[in-house]
């Protein structure tokens, strides 16, 4: 079969490349890198030609609720345009848990996204995940002030993303169900123990304190708000072990 990934160079579109690559798919990558800009439709109904799913990972990094909606309206709006006019017979995208009851900042445009798929006309199945186990580095690498590294104050539930990966290519692989699907990893685990375990795990020192993000996502947050349901399924590797698995590879020399 014929997979589209849409951010197919990112951590999560590499990981779900390679698994499509391991399952004998035949692979399209969708990213500026190969050609193609995500936020123009040039280019996508030739990239798209003989695709039978398409899976969306792309992503921005900002955190401006105005600029996350722009950007994930007009890639959703021109992948399934470009989609409806190749043949796509269904469109699979990531998301995250919570993200309907938090539309704040970046949520804002993740649920636009789902809201934009949910009204488009190609068959499709969202996977809300929680946060991956590698968020742990990317807050710290972010959560800086001066030279003190800090974390947000934040229940999780977080998932190894290798494991939401291979949930994507499952629902690539079967009929669209027209719905949601949640997945969430088999503990709850607070962020700011995250970081500063990954921190410690890979050689970096320093205080790093937990501090209460202001505002309605920051108490969304703490008040578990972004948990999943009691129906979510749940993946295997906890934290912990990911740690283990990983951590060698980023510690300092």
């Amino acid at each position: 079969m014929k997979i589209a990934i849409a951010g197919g160079t990112g951590l999560m579109g590499q990981l779900v490349a390679d698994e499509a690559t391991l399952r004998g798919h035949e692979v399209v990558i969708l990213a500026r890198s190969r050609g193609i800009d995500l936020m123009s439709p040039v280019g996508l109904d030739d990239a798209l030609a003989g695709s039978a799913a398409v899976v969306d990972v792309a992503n921005t990094t900002t955190m401006k609720a105005d600029a996350s909606v722009e950007f994930f309206e007009r890639v959703t709006g021109a992948l399934l345009t470009a989609g409806q006019r190749a043949g796509v017979e269904r469109h699979i995208a990531l998301s995250i848990v919570g993200v309907e009851r938090a539309p704040f900042g970046y949520y804002a445009g993740k649920r636009a996204q789902e809201l934009a798929i949910e009204a488009g006309a190609i068959p499709w199945t969202v996977l809300r995940a929680t946060q991956f186990h590698e968020f742990a580095e990317q807050i710290y690498a972010v959560g800086k002030v001066g030279p003190v590294h800090v974390a947000p104050k934040m229940r999780t539930q977080p998932v190894a993303a290798r494991e939401v990966a291979s949930r994507l290519l499952d629902l690539a692989e079967s009929p669209a169900r027209g719905g949601y699907v949640e997945l969430a990893g088999p503990r709850e685990e607070s962020l700011v123990d995250m970081v500063r375990r990954w921190a410690q795990a890979t050689g970096r020192r320093g205080w790093i304190p937990g501090i209460p993000l202001p505002g309605a996502l920051g108490a969304a947050q703490r008040d578990g708000t972004l948990l999943p349901g009691a129906g979510a399924e749940t993946g295997v590797e906890t934290f912990a072990e990911w740690l283990a698995r990983t951590s060698s590879r980023h510690a300092t020399v």
